[in-house]
């Protein structure tokens, strides 16, 4: 083979070299998981959040069955220790692993995947988590109350975890947006993950399946939550969340005309069990329920009932009442927080009914504490 030839197949072996190097190059700004896979995954990171670990183990096997790799389960519950904690983290990372040895005795197909690429020599957590961190974010954020917190968000979160390409920077939105949607009172946090999530590549319609993911893993609360950061984020909707694991559903506009302020009705069964949610000062009119005795189970916040002549009860979760027959009777929230409870009927004899009577007064209502 002379020169020419030679110096002719060094290049043809380079640039197919190059070209396969590009064709493998994860685009990071992509969601790399199929449909299925963003279900199961969206579930996985909820479930994990709320430790729910035998949900999780559910989730897993599903995402597993739909082509997930254990890389990038395992990647996924390392990750959200920087969200949730070390002892989600590692209770959720022992489920994985008690999942795939089950699966090994069941002969089950479990794809491992690879692992992150190596770093380069000359990589700097900072530099790299900063520029990830901008791009999360949509411009520069430097915390400046606690530089130590501002050093280990952009140095270790957006710098050594985000530097793992396992998973695309899509693909760790779509799993904190998720996660967060899990936990109570961080909505700052999530709205601020629903931008991120668009910022790192995440389409609209990505987007918006996350909740339709969680309702379709029966995590309604948590459904709530994420379809009422993305109407704040993307639509500039205020839309409210359940202030609780307990589902909002959906405005309780059939008997708003009985209602002093909003609440929402959400059925759980078939059998006529709700939960109500009163926002704070939200209280239904006098009533009376013939033929049936009204049962209410209080479960988050805290809020009021009284019957006619006595004196008011307050309401805390765990506080149960059995409303008589035919007792006049309101019930709803206090003046400052948001209060949910469960009701049905028992006792029901045919030809049941509801009468509403008139409104509890601003003076009535206000003398309470």
């Amino acid at each position: 083979m002379n020169k020419k030839t030679l110096i002719l197949a060094a290049m043809v072996t380079m640039m197919a070299s190059c070209g396969s190097k590009t064709e493998t190059k994860k685009e990071m700004n992509t969601l790399s998981f199929n449909n299925k896979q963003a279900v199961s995954m969206a579930a996985i990171a909820c479930n994990e959040a709320k430790a729910d670990y035998a949900a999780l183990a559910h989730a897993i096997n599903e995402g597993l069955d739909a082509g997930l790799t254990v890389s990038q389960v395992k990647e996924a519950l390392s990750q959200l220790y920087a969200y949730t904690g070390f002892p989600r983290s590692l209770n959720a990372l022992s489920t994985l692993q008690k999942v795939i040895d089950q699966r090994k005795a069941e002969g089950k197909t479990t794809l491992e995947g690879l692992d992150a690429s190596p770093l380069p020599s000359d990589y700097n957590a900072l530099k790299q988590g900063t520029e990830v961190q901008t791009q999360v974010t949509g411009q520069p954020f430097n915390y400046a109350f606690s530089p130590a917190e501002d050093y280990y968000l952009k140095a270790h979160l957006f710098g050594d975890i985000f530097a793992r390409d396992n998973l695309t920077f899509a693909d760790r939105e779509l799993i904190t947006v998720s996660a967060l949607s899990g936990l109570e009172n961080v909505m700052p946090q999530l709205q601020a993950h629903v931008r991120g999530a668009l910022n790192m590549g995440l389409t609209q319609e990505q987007l918006n399946a996350i909740p339709a993911a969680l309702k379709a893993n029966g995590l309604l609360s948590e459904a709530s939550r994420a379809e009422a950061a993305i109407a704040t984020v993307v639509n500039g909707q205020t839309m409210p969340s359940s202030p609780s694991v307990w589902p909002l559903g959906e405005p309780n506009t059939a008997y708003a005309q009985y209602f002093v302020g909003n609440s929402y009705l959400a059925v759980l069964d078939q059998s006529g069990l709700c939960n109500v949610t009163f926002e704070p000062g939200c209280r239904n009119n006098w009533h009376i329920h013939h033929g049936a005795v009204q049962m209410l189970i209080c479960v988050s916040g805290r809020g009021w009932y009284q019957e006619w002549g006595k004196e008011p009860v307050e309401l805390k979760p765990g506080v149960v009442i059995a409303v008589p027959e035919g007792v006049k009777h309101w019930h709803g929230a206090a003046k400052d927080s948001w209060m949910q409870h469960l009701t049905y009927h028992t006792n029901v004899q045919p030809g049941n009914s509801n009468e509403w009577l008139e409104a509890v007064t601003d003076e009535h209502y206000d003398k309470l504490k």
